[in-house]
């Protein structure tokens, strides 16, 4: 029996609710049915009774139950004694740059109350790869932005937020409610560079072929794009939160869908505490 296996059911059996138990555990409630329906077959035995209300352990059920929470104590005392032994753990956070306020003050606190003996280090990467270094192993989880190839990965939406037009704030635009792309077809747009993931290209290109608009100067990061729009009046978009300088303002885009903000990781790594991680940045942001 996979301890997945044995989790997904204890959380099961503690809420008698598929539903209540997916939210706990951060999933969806189709893949729980399938890892419960896989662990019955697995064992030959019926362990939950269903009904419109929700779910029973049968005696088989409650015994697993019981076996199962002593399994897991066991397997979390081992991992302790593991973590202790090796010394102090490290866990590298990749963000991209100028991002890595976005999650706010409270998930560095929460994580140190959780994990006081971790060691956290920041890994700021460019557009150039939004997954910010999770593939060539530079990162051991990411909070960023999608959309960008997931093949491989785990990807958990935190927030999405608005998306914008960063302006002068003297520019005739800038005292509009809102503005659509089409209000600014005709300005210079940012570029980003070449190799750059395509999904993420063609979302901050506004769902506009490369090519078919006025070409602006090339951008590796949010700070590079405002000061485009600060010196050359490019059209530069962004998600609403992130700190302007003086001289730039920013005006909702009606026509551009929001913004995920996301905690990603490779799924053949995940280990207790990338998982630790996804949790407490879910259930704060």
């Amino acid at each position: 029996m996979e301890l997945r296996l044995l989790r997904y059911f204890v959380a099961v059996a503690e809420e008698r609710h598929f539903g209540r138990a997916a939210a706990r555990l951060h999933m969806t409630q189709p893949p729980l049915s399938r890892a419960i329906r896989q662990l019955e077959n697995d064992l030959g035995v019926v362990l939950l009774l269903r009904s419109a209300a929700g779910v029973e352990p049968t005696a088989a059920g409650t015994t697993l139950y019981a076996e199962a929470r002593t399994l897991l104590d066991q397997a979390e005392r081992a991992r302790a004694r593991v973590i202790e032994t090796a010394g102090p753990a490290t866990l590298t956070v990749g963000t991209l740059a100028d991002g890595a306020g976005e999650a706010g003050t409270h998930l560095a606190a929460a994580f140190r109350r959780r994990h006081p003996e971790v060691s956290i280090r920041f890994r700021e990467a460019d557009f150039t790869d939004p997954t910010t270094g999770l593939r060539a192993g530079l990162a051991d989880v990411a909070l960023t932005r999608s959309p960008f190839d997931e093949t491989g990965l785990t990807v958990r939406v935190l927030r999405s937020d608005p998306v914008g037009l960063v302006l002068r704030t003297g520019d005739p635009l800038a005292d509009r409610a809102t503005l659509r792309l089409a209000d600014v077809a005709d300005r210079p747009w940012f570029q980003l560079p070449e190799g750059t993931d395509s999904l993420w290209r063609e979302y901050w290109n506004g769902a506009t072929p490369v090519g078919e608009r006025p070409s602006g100067p090339v951008v590796r990061t949010v700070g590079e794009c405002l000061q485009a729009v600060l010196w050359n009046g490019s059209a530069g978009i962004a998600p609403l939160g992130h700190a302007l300088p003086d001289g730039l303002t920013w005006v909702p885009l009606a026509d551009m869908p929001p913004s995920p903000l996301v905690v990603a990781w490779v799924t053949e790594r995940e280990n207790p505490l990338i998982r630790s991680f996804a949790r407490i940045a879910a259930d704060g942001v």
